[in-house]
């Protein structure tokens, strides 16, 4: 059995999965005894009331996913980092044995969590070299019963509408990076998760509704539902 691949015990199936967001794209899950990090950014003090971390996943190389010095501020060598091969390059050289390199369409498990790595990309000829197709991933993880899918910075793309099961989604929305509120309401429709979390957001105020996009939802499909968590604490607005 590989390193930090284990069975899931049948316990570990009800296991209740803890969120707590930190800022903007950056989260930590909890899952029993492990803990997972969402692209660790900010400096490691903003991670300092959770246990150092056994999974990192990272979605792309822009300094809201990806921070070497806040990377170094949290290592541990029992950590296993999963990314895409364009975020491991720019890795420091001393953890490639603890990085998994996924590419879209991968699947690997680590501590009893299946990990698939999903495209994330932007449809919009003006929007497209920001983040182009192969380049970074979202992610679907499956904890015991769970499937939970962060989106990672995209746009309303044909993989998203086609996701399956999904029990909770961290969806991103702002301009011009990645979606509007409209087109990420439009994609959620389809795929029909049963909790929906506005995530990345932050951005230009009047394409980063939030509260429009929970409006829109419940119109929609009351059987979906949305869940807002504090992602800017420090802003004072």
């Amino acid at each position: 059995m590989a390193e930090g691949t284990t069975n899931v015990a049948s316990s570990d199936l009800f296991t209740e999965l803890e969120i707590f967001p930190v800022e903007h794209a950056s989260a930590v899950l909890q899952w029993g005894e492990v803990t997972i990090f969402i692209d660790p950014v900010g400096g490691d003090s903003a991670y300092a009331a959770y246990p150092k971390p056994n999974l990192i996943l990272i979605t792309d190389i822009h300094g809201d996913h990806l921070n070497n010095e806040t990377l170094k501020g949290l290592y541990s060598p029992d950590a296993k980092i999963m990314a895409p091969k364009a975020v491991a390059d720019q890795l420091p050289e001393e953890y490639a044995t603890q990085t998994d390199v996924l590419n879209n369409g991968d699947t690997k498990e680590r501590f009893g969590i299946k990990v698939e790595a999903v495209p994330m990309y932007n449809l919009r000829d003006e929007a497209k070299n920001f983040h182009v197709k192969g380049r970074g991933n979202g992610y679907v993880l499956t904890l015991g019963t769970e499937r939970v899918y962060f989106s990672g910075d995209t746009e309303d793309i044909p993989e998203m509408r086609a996701l399956k099961n999904i029990d909770k989604a961290f969806i991103c929305m702002n301009l011009p990076y990645t979606m509007t509120v409209e087109s990420a309401v439009d994609a959620v429709l389809e795929f029909k998760p049963a909790q929906v979390y506005p995530y990345h957001f932050r951005g230009r105020p009047e394409v980063s509704d939030v509260a429009k996009f929970a409006e829109l939802i419940k119109a929609s499909d009351p059987n979906i539902e949305v869940v807002q968590l504090d992602w800017y604490p420090h802003d004072p607005f």
